[in-house]
């Protein structure tokens, strides 16, 4: 419980660093895995390992397959940051517990309960009076809005994929094979969508370092930790901690206000997650 909560901390941190970063949104998310490699690799040589070595393709698939998902959540994520606020982006990210939910019906036939269907109802209400009611909906920042929900989607993706393999696999192995894989899909988005791709000071240096080592190695790496002990639905639920750390840092040191309509409407999307859970 304690590496899951200071891993959703961690992770909360990052859209300030994504904010503050010197290159685009699809090139920070490149420098977060692809710094994030080395520690990963280095951990896993010096660690003592299981008999857990992949055996055949199957064994392989499912341990690139999270980085696949965790590279397209990255990328909507990354880009919704520059398209609406921190705050409202790192909020409907964070619907990735319903989308978890819903998952398990899909691909494990879980049962859905109405007070799931309720839960899920009242987190859109929150969505709509987040956005300023239903007069404000097609506003300018619902562009970013909905992509933040795409990264909640892929990210209920990574979630789930991260669950089934962390039954049989390390940590350790786990993130290597998930951080390289996401590398390995972002680098062409990065390339070919922006170009631009190295940062030209030691600030713009640092807000990748501190993006890869704070929010992925130490983030992303205690939350796969902490799966192996808690339930997936649970841990995604409890990464609800991350739109509360953006909010309070955005507001500290991006100058972004929140507003009494937005924090009511993030409280109604938080409540309406609870009750999903609860169902």
């Amino acid at each position: 419980m304690i590496a899951l909560l200071v891993g959703g901390a961690a992770i909360g941190g990052s859209p300030i660093f994504v904010r503050l970063s010197e290159v685009g949104p699809m090139a920070t998310a490149f420098w977060r895995v692809s710094l994030a490699l080395l520690p990963f690799f280095l951990m896993s040589r010096l660690a003592k390992q299981g008999d857990e070595t992949p055996r055949g393709l199957r064994d392989h698939l499912f341990l690139l397959l999270p980085g696949v998902f965790l590279a397209i959540d990255l990328a909507a994520w990354h880009l919704s940051l520059h398209m609406t606020s921190v705050a409202n982006a790192t909020l409907l990210a964070n619907l990735a517990p319903v989308f978890v939910t819903l998952g398990s019906w899909l691909v494990f036939r879980t049962r859905i309960t109405p007070v799931f269907l309720a839960g899920l109802a009242l987190a859109l209400v929150g969505v709509v009076v987040l956005k300023g009611g239903p007069a404000a909906i097609g506003g300018g920042q619902l562009a970013g809005d909905a992509t933040a929900i795409v990264a909640a989607l892929f990210y209920a993706c990574y979630m789930l994929s991260l669950g089934h393999v962390r039954s049989r696999f390390s940590t350790l192995r786990i993130m290597v094979w998930t951080t390289f894989s996401a590398a390995v899909c972002m680098l062409p988005l990065a390339f070919f969508f922006e170009g631009d791709m190295v940062p030209v000071t030691l600030f713009g240096w640092a807000m990748v370092l501190g993006l890869a080592f704070i929010s992925h190695v130490g983030g992303q790496g205690l939350v796969t930790y902490a799966l192996a002990y808690l339930p997936t639905a649970f841990s995604s639920l409890t990464l609800l901690l991350q739109p509360v750390v953006a909010a309070i840092l955005a507001w500290i040191l991006l100058a972004e206000p929140v507003g009494v309509l937005q924090a009511v409407g993030g409280l109604i999307v938080l409540l309406g997650i609870l009750v999903a859970r609860r169902g």
